[in-house]
């Protein structure tokens, strides 16, 4: 431990890409706590596409990161020194916290990792932390998959859209996925188990769905919004449900991003359209852990990380999600 911290501060809001000098990596004196905190140092750093919202000042589900502020994060790492009565030192820590090496934290929005039945620090946060729930509550509550249905999941060889069809799998659906080159559709239809896997950069998307969707879509998980959805909105079966995760196309627009041209669809079809944060299922976390773990156990699901090394990479790496150059979940190992 030194005596000084890194830390990534917020400097401006992007327009578009997220630039070099969006965020500046400081150098500032060690944080201390103060009666009800603990210090912990920064083991693993998720990386998502909400950092890019957060960076905004666009309506959003939380108040976005201030000027000025260390840029926030889903992180994991131990506990240093402690003035909470519940944490010590070498407890392993995740939750709402920042991009910095060193860092205070408190309940509610960070507590023990928990017992991880065997599995590496690492896997299990990066599975248990946000991914897992996500597309587990995304499916299974909003989706209401049924034996027989054809689920259909952009982004589908991402940390989320990897274990939605998954999921899709074990309830007896039919799962089909969008993904962004020939190598990961490979690895969704070989490795994952998935039933078809579309190149929505090489493909006719609309013309493919229907040739991998031949009874139509009954579940779309959405996780990029634009033409995809569009496609999708297009061959939804009577009610059908699509499950909004996110909208990774247009967090970079530059201008005022049009609705779905499809949009009647929802109506002529009885379409149930619901956005959710996976924030919203914090009380029943427990319920998904406890499923994808013994699934994780069995075999039945798959999980892949896409672990780049050093805090000084944060920006480069974020950036790799909105270009679609990640495969699995995206994570930093720090320390």
């Amino acid at each position: 431990m030194t005596d000084m911290n890194r830390v990534w501060r917020l400097r401006k809001r992007p327009v578009g890409v997220i630039g070099d000098d969006i965020l500046s990596f400081d150098k500032e004196a060690m944080p201390v706590p103060a009666d009800g905190q603990f210090l912990f140092r920064l083991n693993y750093l998720s990386l998502d596409p909400t950092n890019r919202v957060w960076m905004s000042d666009m309506d959003q589900y939380m108040p976005p990161v201030a000027i000025g502020e260390a840029m926030r994060g889903v992180v994991c790492g131990t506990v240093v020194s402690s003035k909470h009565p519940d944490f010590a030192a070498g407890d392993v820590v995740s939750g709402l916290g920042s991009w910095s090496e060193y860092q205070l934290g408190s309940p509610p929005f960070l507590n023990k990792l928990g017992p991880l039945g065997g599995a590496a620090v690492a896997d299990a946060f990066g599975l248990f932390a946000v991914v897992g729930p996500t597309a587990y509550f995304g499916l299974i509550d909003l989706g209401q998959p049924k034996a027989g249905e054809t689920v259909v999941v952009s982004a589908a060889a991402g940390a989320v859209g990897s274990i939605v069809g998954q999921i899709a799998k074990l309830k007896g659906c039919r799962a089909v996925g969008l993904a962004g080159s020939a190598e990961k559709c490979a690895w969704l239809v070989n490795d994952l188990g998935f039933d078809a896997a579309i190149n929505y950069k090489t493909e006719d998307v609309s013309a493919a769905l229907k040739r991998a969707c031949p009874k139509g879509i009954d579940i779309y998980f959405d996780n990029v919004g634009g033409d995809i959805l569009d496609a999708c909105l297009k061959q939804m079966n009577y009610k059908g449900r699509i499950p909004t995760c996110g909208l990774i196309s247009q967090y970079n627009a530059t201008d005022e991003v049009p609705g779905p041209k499809n949009y009647p669809m929802i109506l002529m079809q009885r379409l149930k359209v619901e956005g959710f944060i996976v924030l919203d299922y914090a009380n029943r976390y427990p319920e998904a852990v406890g499923a994808l773990g013994e699934w994780l156990a069995k075999g039945q699901i798959k999980f892949r990380l896409d672990m780049q090394e050093g805090l000084e990479n944060a920006v480069t790496t974020l950036r790799k999600l909105y270009t679609g150059e990640n495969q699995g979940k995206l994570m930093l190992h720090v320390s």
